[in-house]
């Protein structure tokens, strides 16, 4: 049982897998390099002995540490693969609703929330997350789930995802639609809350993860949230490794009571939950307040 009291079966049951290749991929190299490692002990002297006579200047002790080297490093490498893929299976299930349940509880007050925003949803573990708050707290609100990759898949995943909520007995506070997140496709000031899991960090991977590209195409995104939340409105994003850079940057657009999580190892890699609220007036004078939220220039 996970925190949320919910078992990993269920959660899969109901969810399945986004990306099921990246473990399949793993666990095929780990059973491979098991059966090698168990090769290597079965016939470590015949190995040996091949090793010798290929290699006539090696002596006999060489040979044997060589044929005893190799095997452990297969072995290893079986161990580390097998590890790998299971905490690829384990982040994408039951931590990703564990985490999902972390996020929604770090916003103090769903009953008044009219609409939420989930910036990448995939299957909607965290977008019924948000709806199940919703609807326990009382609320008339709704949440849009938003996924950049329905422009290109159209219709199934749309489908499966409301197939999810609807599992979930949240049907109604659900809606799902395709869009940009670096130019959302919603007005100033539009949603209560904003909340992201696991996405942020994919905007601009196609210019390399660690390129000042990539990085400047996050930023954007980062805006874009803080944009369309309403002053007052808090925002949750829970991603890999960049988040410092993303700490920083809500500090420049002068976010408040910002939140960093401690670390929690996911899909191989650290990550946090970072939320923040915006503020209810923006002063950028003595004796001026003012209100605006369009970043159109932000890198």
């Amino acid at each position: 049982m996970g925190k949320s009291g919910r078992d990993w079966s269920q959660i899969y049951a109901i969810y399945g897998l986004d990306d099921w290749q990246t473990p399949f991929f793993l666990l095929i190299h780990a059973i491979f390099f098991s059966a090698l490692s168990i090769l290597f002990l079965l016939y470590f002297e015949p190995i040996c002995f091949f090793t010798q006579h290929f290699f006539p200047i090696i002596g006999p002790g060489l040979a044997r540490f060589i044929a005893g080297f190799t095997g452990s490093v297969t072995a290893l490498s079986a161990v580390c693969l097998f590890f790998a893929a299971a905490n690829f299976f384990y982040s994408s299930v039951s931590l990703h609703w564990d985490m999902a349940q972390r996020m929604v509880n770090a916003v103090s007050d769903w009953s008044s929330v009219k609409q939420a925003l989930d910036l990448g949803c995939g299957r909607g573990i965290l977008l019924n997350a948000v709806a199940m708050q919703l609807k326990k707290s009382g609320s008339s609100g709704r949440v849009v789930g938003l996924d950049p990759t329905r422009a290109r898949r159209n219709g199934p995943s749309t489908l499966s995802t409301l197939r999810t909520a609807g599992l979930e007995g949240v049907q109604e506070y659900v809606t799902c639609r395709a869009g940009d997140p670096r130019t959302l496709p919603f007005s100033d000031n539009y949603f209560d809350v904003v909340v992201s899991s696991v996405f942020v960090h994919t905007v601009g991977k196609e210019f390399g993860p660690k390129s000042a590209a990539a990085g400047a195409e996050r930023m954007r995104v980062l805006g874009e949230v803080v944009r369309v939340l309403k002053p007052g409105g808090v925002g949750v994003v829970w991603d890999l490794v960049h988040a410092p850079e993303y700490v920083q940057k809500l500090h420049e657009l002068k976010m408040e009571d910002i939140r960093v999580s401690e670390r929690v190892t996911a899909f191989m890699v650290s990550s946090h939950i970072v939320s923040f609220k915006k503020p209810n007036q923006h002063f950028v004078g003595s004796n001026e307040v003012r209100v605006d939220w369009r970043f159109n220039n932000l890198c």
